[in-house]
C-alpha cells in the first residue's frame, strides 16, 4: 500500500510538469503575437523595435530627412511619437514613410496615445494620429505641404467621461472615395468603431486591394470599407500627382504614420503582401 501511492504521487507530479510544459510559451516569446503570425503568414515587420532606418522623415517647412525636434525616435522597443522637446505647437506636421509602394496587402497596428498634447496644439488634433496609405513618396511633398496625398485612416482616441469618439475613420488629403456607389468628396467619414479610451493599447487593421476595396477593422472587427480610392481634381496638388500615380485612380502609393501634436506609441507595425 505505502509503495503504491509513492508510484501515484510520482505519476501524478509527472503529468503536472508536463501539462505545464505544454501550456507555457517559449521564452523570449511576444504575448502580443497576433493570430496571422501563429498560422505561418510571413508578415513583415515594418518597424523593427530598434531603429528608423528604414524610413524616411517629411515635416511641413523642413527638407525631407530632418526629424525636427527627435519628434520621431524608438524607444523602449516602442516607435514614438513625442512633443517633449516642443516648447508649443507651430503648424509643423510631420510624417514618416516606410520605404518603397505596395498595393495589395494588410497593415497591421498596435498603438496608444499617451500624455498631454502640444501647448497650442489644434483641438481637432487632440489624441489623433493617421496611418496613411496609397501615399505620395516623402520627396515629392511640397516644402510647406502639410500633409500627403493619401487615404488617411485616422486614430482617434477618446477619454473616459468626455463621450464617444469613433477610431479607424475615413480621411481624404488629396483624394477621394466611392461608398455605396456613391462618390464620396467629404474629407472625413467615422466609422462604426467604439470609443477607444485612455492609454489603452489598440489593435486595428486595414485591408488593401489595390484600386479596388479597403476594409477597416478594429480588434478583428469590420468598422468601414470603401472602394476605388482616386485622386480629387479639386484639390492644389491634383496636376502635379497625376504624373507621379500615372492616373486619377489610385492602386498603390506609401505607407507613412503622422505627427499631429499628441503623443503617440506604436508597438507594432507590420504588413502581409496579399496575391493581386
Amino acid at each position: 500500500m505505502r509503495t503504491f501511492l509513492t508510484t501515484s504521487k510520482i505519476i501524478v507530479f509527472a503529468l503536472a510538469l508536463l501539462l505545464s510544459a505544454c501550456n507555457s510559451k517559449p521564452k523570449g516569446q511576444d504575448s502580443s503575437e497576433t493570430e496571422a503570425n501563429k498560422s505561418g503568414e510571413n508578415w513583415i515587420q515594418l518597424f523593427n523595435g530598434k531603429d528608423l532606418n528604414d524610413w524616411d522623415i517629411k515635416f511641413k517647412g523642413e527638407e525631407m530627412g530632418v526629424n525636427y525636434n527627435t519628434t520621431f525616435r524608438v524607444e523602449d522597443g516602442l516607435l514614438r511619437v513625442s512633443y517633449e522637446n516642443w516648447d508649443e505647437w507651430n503648424g509643423k506636421f510631420g510624417h514618416i514613410f516606410y520605404k518603397g509602394e505596395f498595393s495589395h496587402y494588410k497593415l497591421h497596428v498596435e498603438y496608444r496615445f499617451i500624455g498631454k498634447q502640444a501647448k497650442k496644439g489644434p483641438g481637432w488634433a487632440f489624441r489623433n494620429n493617421g496611418l496613411m496609405i496609397h501615399g505620395q513618396s516623402a520627396e515629392s511633398m511640397a516644402l510647406d505641404q502639410d500633409f500627403p496625398t493619401s487615404i488617411e485612416v485616422q486614430l482617434l482616441g477618446g477619454i473616459t467621461g468626455k463621450g464617444e469618439r469613433s477610431t479607424m475613420n475615413l480621411c481624404t488629403p488629396g483624394t477621394n472615395v466611392v461608398m455605396n456607389d456613391s462618390l464620396i468628396e467629404q474629407h472625413c467619414i467615422n466609422s462604426t468603431s467604439e470609443t477607444q479610451l485612455d492609454d489603452k493599447w489598440v489593435d486595428v487593421m486595414v485591408e488593401v486591394h489595390g484600386g479596388e476595396v479597403i476594409r477597416h477593422f478594429v480588434d478583428g472587427v469590420e468598422v468601414m470599407h470603401y472602394e476605388k480610392p482616386q485622386l480629387d481634381p479639386r484639390d492644389q496638388y491634383y496636376e502635379k500627382m497625376l504624373p507621379l500615380y500615372g492616373d486619377k485612380m489610385i492602386s498603390k502609393g506609401t505607407i507613412s504614420l503622422q505627427a499631429e501634436s499628441h503623443g503617440t506609441d506604436f508597438r507594432k507595425v507590420e504588413l502581409l503582401v496579399l496575391e493581386e
